[in-house]
């Protein structure tokens, strides 16, 4: 089960909005077949691990592992439960149950039924983890969230912004830090700022640095302040505004949803129904100070460095006592879960 879970978190930020799945065949102790679910559309782990496997004859003696019960019902690809079936594979060996209402519970009851020897709950809590995304999209309705920030010594996280028509972005951490968020964020589904941090850096919101999917840029700008002439208008990158009210004249690519009342539970609503798996939200300090002060956020990311300035704005207001830490190249990671 530990070789499904490493095999899952191969499809991280590829699969949305399916789950990593992770599934390995095994015959007298040896595996003799693996595979993970690689991107939304393709093949599922059961059956990449099924077709992998060179001598079909040793399925029927075999045991198919799985991080997450085999689906029962049509979507992009057929059920894999009706695959072990077909395989009479006899034993299936499952870490979690499926959340999704069209799966739960149903790909084992149809297993059972067909004489398949059944165990579940094999490394459950390290597989619910690693589909934590996916387990919070079903279960509360909302997108999984990732709060990131990056502080001084003295605890700012920008300096004062000087009104200039080229503002330089000073940057608190290292090249290499810049370049893990960049991977970061090819691993999640959406990223999300406030207006102000889009009038202050015109950021990108992309990949740029790290080889991987662009998410979708959300913006949270309720009375329609971002500047015409921003990077974000400027390219063919999906991106999606919250606003109170409906923004004349969206170039391609760009689009809007109205939230009323306007506020982050809302906002989390439309998100959802936009089947938006997960956020990681990077700004600026009001919007991450909204969703902690709302408590809707499971994940923090905070880099500290030795870094000081003599004034500016201060980081958020986070009492909490951190997971996991990280030290390198001189930056601290501390990682926060909710």
């Amino acid at each position: 089960m530990q070789r499904c879970i490493k095999l899952a978190e191969k499809g991280l930020g590829k699969t949305f909005p399916n789950p990593l799945v992770g599934s390995v065949v095994v015959y007298k102790d040896n595996i003799i077949g693996e595979g993970w679910h690689q991107k939304v559309g393709s093949s599922h782990a059961e059956a990449n691990a099924i077709s992998n496997v060179q001598n079909k004859k040793f399925l029927s003696k075999s045991t198919l592992y799985v991080s997450l019960e085999p689906c029962n019902h049509f979507g992009k690809t057929p059920p894999c439960s009706d695959l072990i079936i077909k395989n009479k594979i006899p034993r299936v060996v499952i870490a979690s149950t499926d959340p999704n209402p069209l799966v739960t519970g149903k790909g084992i009851e149809k297993l059972k039924k067909a004489g398949c020897e059944v165990l579940i709950g094999i490394l459950k809590k390290e597989a619910d983890f690693l589909n934590r995304r996916f387990f919070t999209f079903h279960n509360l309705k909302r997108p999984y969230v990732i709060l990131k920030w990056a502080q001084t010594k003295n605890n700012f996280i920008a300096p004062i912004q000087k009104k200039t028509d080229n503002p330089e972005i000073f940057w608190i951490t290292n090249n290499y830090s810049r370049q893990r968020v960049h991977k970061w964020r090819s691993e999640e589904a959406a990223i999300l700022v406030g207006v102000q941090t889009v009038i202050n850096d015109n950021p990108e919101l992309t990949t740029r640095e790290w080889a991987g999917n662009n998410p979708l840029r959300i913006v949270i700008d309720p009375n329609r302040r971002t500047p015409k002439d921003s990077k974000l208008f400027q390219d063919n990158i999906p991106t999606l505004f919250f606003t109170k009210d409906p923004i004349e004249l969206l170039p391609n690519k760009k689009e809007q949803n109205i939230v009323s009342p306007f506020c982050i539970k809302n906002i989390l609503k439309e998100c959802y129904k936009l089947k938006i798996q997960s956020i990681i939200i990077e700004g600026g300090l009001r919007t991450l100070e909204s969703f902690i002060k709302d408590n809707l956020w499971d994940e923090a990311r905070v880099f500290k460095t030795d870094k000081k300035i003599k004034t500016g704005i201060m980081a958020p207001e986070f009492k909490k006592i951190s997971n996991q830490t990280e030290i390198y190249e001189g930056e601290i990671l501390d990682i926060y879960f909710n």
